[in-house]
This record gives structure tokens, sequence and C-alpha cells, in this order.
């Protein structure tokens, strides 16, 4: 009766135990604020936007804009 109990405070006490360190420590925050770490690239930011750029300032001058 006693590990029944018991087995039932592990189970209904184990996901509420497990999930207190989800958050960001304050520690950590200089790191996942690098570039490197974020989801999207700058990069990759920046050549799209280039893209973009050129290819309406074709279009506006003549010709398609296609790059």
């Amino acid at each position: 009766m006693f590990a029944t109990r018991l087995l039932s405070l592990f189970i209904c006490l184990g996901p509420v135990i497990g999930c207190q360190s989800l958050g960001v420590e304050p520690w950590e925050r200089g790191t996942l604020a690098k570039a490197d770490m974020q989801f999207q690239s700058r990069d990759l930011r920046l050549t799209t936007d280039d893209h973009f750029y050129f290819s309406k300032e074709g279009t506006s001058g003549g010709g398609c804009g296609c790059n």
C-alpha cells in the first residue's frame, strides 16, 4: 500500500518538478543573444533584401528586373 502511494506521488509530482528549469537564466542570456544563436541568420536576410532592392530598381529603370 505504501509503495503504491509513493509511486503515485512520484507520478503526480514528476512533471511539476521536471518543468522548473525551462526558463533562461540571466547568465545564459549573453550567449543566446549572439547572432550565431538566432533562428534566422542576418546574412540571409541581407541577401534577400538586396535581391528585392535590385529587382525593384531594375523594373523602375526599364527592363524586366529579372536577376
